[in-house]
C-alpha cells in the first residue's frame, strides 16, 4: 500500500523519511499553498454580501507544487496531512484537502508536537479527520486581517505617507506611541538619597521618627547630614526563611522575551533558530528534532516528559531537587492543543551535542533545555535578612538575603535576572553600636516609564491578550520595515510617520484599533475554534460596524499637505513638493497628475568596500525603479552585486564577503549568519 505524507517544510521531509518504511513517501507543500484572491469588492476575495464566502487562489509560484502534489496523491492509496499542530497548520491541511480533491476515505490528518521517531510513529497510529472548527477560526482570522488591512492601508496611503495598517500591528504601534507621549509629557522631579557605608554593607535612610522621609533638595540633604553622627544603634534585625519561586515552562512569547534579554536575539531570529531545532538536526548517527513545537501558549508538559524529568533530576542532583508540575494562573486565550517548549529528550544534553550545532542553535537549545529542567525542580530557599539602624531619630535600613538551598538555581543560575544583596551575619557582631565609614548624599531625578524593547512589547501584547505567539515576530519586523519605529539602544522609538498614522487611526477608529477590542476579537476566535460562536455572525457584526467607519474616515480625515521646496516647476510653474514613494522621498510637481514633472536629483557615488571579485570598488547604485543595491564600479566587466550592504569585516568561517541588513549579518559565500 502506497502512502503519502505531506509536511510543510522541506527540511522535515529528510528527518521524517528516516522514521518511516519504504511504503511511505514524504513530501513538502512548502508552507501555505493558497490564499484569499484579490478579486471582488475592495479586492477582499470575500463575498461580504453572501455569508463571507471566501475565494482562494494558489499563491504565486505554488501552482507547480500543487500539480506535483496532485500527482503524488493520485499515485498513493492514502494521504497523511502532517502540517503543523496549530490552527494555521489545520487550515493548510484543509487547503491541501480541497486543492488535491481528496476524498474522506483517501486522507488522514496527523499531528505531532515533536519530530522524533516515537512521536511520528505514534501520530501515524492515531490519525483523525480535519477539525473544521479550527479551520473556521483560522479562516475568520485571515478574513478579518484582510478586510482591516486592505481598507485601513488604503486609507493610510491616501491620507499619509504610510504604507500599511493592520489589526494587531496598529495596536502594537499605538502602545509604542502612547508610551512615547508619556515620556515626552513627563516632568522629572528631583530627590536625594542618603547612604551610610559600613565595612561590609550599606544602609539607606528611610524614615524619621517612624515616618517615611522624602528629600527634595540639597539643602534638606545637608541639614540631615549635619544632624547625623557616625555612630548607629541597631534597632532591629529580622531573618525570615522564604521560598524563591522557580520558573514556568517556556511558551512562544516567553521564549522570545528570554532570548532577547539573555541572548540578545531579535524575535525573528529566535523563531528562525527554533524552527531549525524543531525540524531536525543531524547529530551523528541520527537526524532528530531537538525541541517540541515552538508556537504554543500552553505551559503544560506531557506526563511522560515529567516522569522522565523527575527521574533525571533525582539521579543527577538528588531527591531533594525534584520539584512538582507548575500550573499557570493565566486565564484567557490559551490554546492547549500541545505542550510548552521543551527538549524532546533530556538525554540530549546541550554540551553532548554542541559539536553538531551552530553557536546560535547551541545557545537557544541550551536555554530551552535548562529552563525546562529548572521548571520541574524545587523552589530555592533563602534567608531574607534586614537590619534597621537608628541615628538621632533617623532610621536607616539594609535588606538582603542568603541562599540556604539552591533548588532550581542549581541549573538556572546563569539565566537568573536578580543579583541578591548578601548581608553579613549580624549575630556575630559583639556590639549593638556600629560606626559608619562615611555617610553620603546623592542627587537623583524620577524617570518616566522606559520605551518598549522587543521583549517588553511582546510581554505587553501577551499580557493584554492581543495577537498570537506566532504573529509577534512578524509584527516586530513589520513596524520596523515600514519605518514606523526606530530602534534606539534596542528600544522602540516611534517616527513622525508612526505617530501620524496612530493619530489618524485614533481619529476614525478608536473603537476598533484599541487593546480591549483586539483582545475581545482573540476571544471570539477561540470560541469559534471551540464551536461556541458562529464565524459568519462574528464577521457580519464586525463588518457592519467597521465599513461605515472607513467610509466616513475617507471623507472626514484630512490629508497631510506635502512639504514645498520653495522651487517652481520648470514645466508648468507650479510649486515643487517633496513626496514619498515606494523607494523613498522624491521631488515632484504639486500639480500632479496634470503635470508629471519629477526632479532628477544628482546622486553622489558612495564607495563601500574594495570589490571582492576584482580591483574595482563596490558602490551604491540604484535601479530604474529607484531601489538601492550595491555593485562593482567595473560593471559590466565585473558582475559583483548585492541587495544587502557589504562590509569590510570578513566572514569568520570562510573569509568571504559579509553583508548586513537590519541587524543581521550574512556571508555571501557560505551559510554563516549572525
Amino acid at each position: 500500500m502506497k502512502k503519502l505524507v505531506i509536511v510543510e517544510s522541506p527540511s522535515k521531509t529528510k528527518t521524517i523519511t528516516k522514521y518511516l518504511g519504504k511504503e511511505y513517501k514524504v513530501v513538502s507543500c512548502m508552507g501555505h499553498i493558497r490564499d484569499l484572491a484579490t478579486s471582488g469588492k475592495y479586492g477582499f476575495g470575500v463575498d461580504t454580501e453572501n455569508d463571507f464566502i471566501a475565494s482562494y487562489v494558489p499563491i504565486k509560484g505554488k501552482s507547480k507544487i500543487i500539480t506535483a502534489l496532485k500527482k503524488d496523491a493520485k499515485d498513493s492509496d492514502l494521504v497523511y496531512l502532517a502540517t503543523d499542530p496549530d490552527r494555521e497548520g489545520e487550515a493548510i491541511s484543509w487547503h491541501l484537502l480541497d486543492s488535491l480533491d481528496l476524498k474522506e476515505d483517501k486522507y488522514e490528518r496527523i499531528i505531532f508536537n515533536e519530530i522524533t521517531e516515537k512521536a511520528v510513529l505514534e501520530a501515524i497510529k492515531n490519525p483523525r479527520k480535519i477539525d473544521n472548527n479550527l479551520v473556521k477560526s483560522q479562516e475568520t482570522r485571515r478574513i478579518l486581517d484582510r478586510i482591516i488591512g486592505f481598507r485601513l492601508s488604503k486609507l493610510i496611503q491616501s491620507k499619509t505617507g504610510g504604507k500599511s495598517a493592520g489589526r494587531v500591528q496598529s495596536v502594537a504601534l499605538k502602545l509604542i506611541v502612547e508610551r512615547e507621549r508619556e515620556i515626552l509629557a513627563f516632568i522629572p522631579e528631583e530627590y536625594w538619597e542618603i547612604e551610610a557605608v559600613f565595612t561590609d554593607f550599606k544602609a539607606m535612610l528611610e524614615k524619621y521618627h517612624g515616618k517615611k522621609i522624602e528629600i527634595h533638595g540639597e539643602k534638606e540633604a545637608n541639614d540631615i547630614l549635619d544632624s547625623l553622627d557616625k555612630s548607629f544603634t541597631i534597632e532591629e534585625i529580622k531573618e525570615t526563611p522564604k521560598n524563591k519561586k522557580g520558573v514556568m515552562p517556556l511558551i512562544t512569547s516567553t521564549l522570545q522575551q528570554m532570548a532577547s534579554t539573555r541572548l540578545g536575539f531579535g524575535s525573528s531570529k529566535t523563531m528562525r533558530v527554533a524552527q531549525k531545532l524543531y525540524e531536525g538536526i543531524d547529530i551523528g548517527s541520527e537526524t532528530v528534532g531537538l525541541i517540541t513545537y515552538m508556537r504554543t501558549d500552553s505551559t503544560r508538559f506531557s506526563n511522560e516528559f515529567v516522569k522522565d524529568a523527575f527521574t533525571y533530576i533525582k539521579k543527577k542532583y538528588g531527591e531533594e531537587y525534584v520539584g512538582s508540575v507548575k500550573v499557570s494562573k493565566k486565564k484567557t486565550n490559551v490554546q492547549d492543543a500541545h505542550e510548552a517548549i521543551r527538549p524532546t529528550s533530556l538525554m540530549r544534553e546541550p554540551d553532548k551535542i554542541k559539536e553538531y550545532l551552530t553557536p546560535d542553535e547551541y545557545k537557544l537549545y541550551k536555554m530551552i533545555y535548562i529552563r525546562s529542567l529548572a521548571s520541574l525542580m524545587k523552589d530555592a530557599k533563602v534567608l531574607a535578612t534586614s537590619i534597621s539602624l537608628l541615628n538621632n531619630g533617623y532610621e536607616f535600613k539594609a535588606t538582603g538575603q542568603v541562599l540556604t538551598f539552591d533548588g532550581y538555581l542549581k541549573v538556572y543560575k546563569e539565566y537568573e535576572k536578580s543579583e541578591d544583596v548578601i548581608l553579613p551575619n549580624f549575630k556575630d557582631y559583639k556590639s549593638n553600636v556600629l560606626i559608619a565609614k562615611e555617610i553620603n548624599k546623592s542627587q537623583h531625578f524620577t524617570k518616566p516609564a522606559a520605551r518598549y524593547t522587543e521583549a517588553s512589547l511582546i510581554n505587553e501584547l501577551e499580557k493584554l491578550g492581543i495577537g498570537r505567539p506566532s504573529t509577534y515576530a512578524s509584527i516586530m519586523e513589520k513596524i520596523k520595515e515600514r519605518d514606523y519605529v526606530l530602534t534606539v539602544d534596542k528600544k522602540f522609538q516611534p517616527t513622525e510617520m508612526g505617530m501620524e498614522i496612530t493619530d489618524k487611526l485614533e481619529e476614525g477608529f478608536s473603537h476598533i484599533i484599541n487593546v480591549e477590542y483586539t483582545a475581545k476579537m482573540e476571544t471570539d476566535l477561540d470560541e469559534i475554534a471551540e464551536n461556541k460562536l458562529d464565524n459568519v455572525k462574528v464577521l457580519k457584526d464586525f463588518y457592519e460596524e467597521f465599513e461605515p467607519m472607513v467610509q466616513k474616515s475617507f471623507e472626514t480625515i484630512e490629508k497631510k499637505a506635502p512639504v514645498t521646496t520653495g522651487e517652481s516647476c520648470p514645466e508648468c510653474g507650479g510649486d515643487l513638493v517633496i513626496r514619498k514613494g515606494k523607494y523613498g522621498e522624491f521631488t515632484a510637481c504639486s500639480n500632479y497628475p496634470k503635470c508629471k514633472y519629477i526632479k532628477k536629483e544628482p546622486r553622489e557615488v558612495k564607495e563601500i568596500i574594495d570589490c571582492p571579485k576584482c580591483d574595482g570598488k563596490v558602490v551604491e547604485k540604484i535601479t530604474r525603479k529607484g531601489k538601492i543595491f550595491y555593485g562593482c564600479s567595473n560593471y559590466p566587466k565585473c558582475d559583483f552585486a548585492s541587495w544587502d550592504l557589504p562590509i569590510k569585516e570578513k566572514c569568520p568561517e570562510c573569509g568571504g564577503t559579509l553583508t548586513i541588513k537590519k541587524d543581521k549579518t550574512k556571508c555571501l559565500d557560505c551559510k554563516y549568519e549572525k
